[in-house]
């Protein structure tokens, strides 16, 4: 049992990132990933049809660093859509490097989405 649990905590910290809404929410799941990247100005544009969505994730460390990121779309009700079907991008960023990334909404359902950042581990 004491294994199982050390197991469980063990993997938090590899897969647990930060997280930017377009509503303006933030959070942090790991602190120490949040003081080498930020997520910001996470926007949504558009009305009707798919919305596009785009964002800014930011080194704040002097060396590379690998990443992964996936945006998740809510329709009004605060449902996700889709989100089974879309899988993390990875993104490596450069020393003090900005890069913005974007994505379509799956339908015309969405009205915000988030988009989350992790550290890439390679097994």
């Amino acid at each position: 049992m004491a294994l199982l649990a050390f197991a469980l905590n063990g993997c938090a910290p590899h897969t647990a990132g930060i997280m930017a809404s377009s509503t303006g929410e933030q959070r942090i799941d790991n602190t120490r990933f949040n003081s080498e990247v930020s997520v910001e100005r996470v926007m949504v544009v558009g009305q009707g049809d798919p919305l596009k969505a785009a964002g800014t994730i930011s080194s704040k460390v002097a060396t590379d660093l690998r990443l992964q990121y996936k945006f998740t779309w809510y329709d009004i009700n605060g449902l996700t859509i889709e989100d089974e079907g879309v899988s993390w991008k990875s993104l490596k960023l450069h020393g003090k490097q900005q890069m913005q990334v974007s994505a379509v909404a799956p339908n015309s359902s969405a009205v915000r989405c988030e988009l989350y950042v992790r550290k890439a581990f390679s097994n």
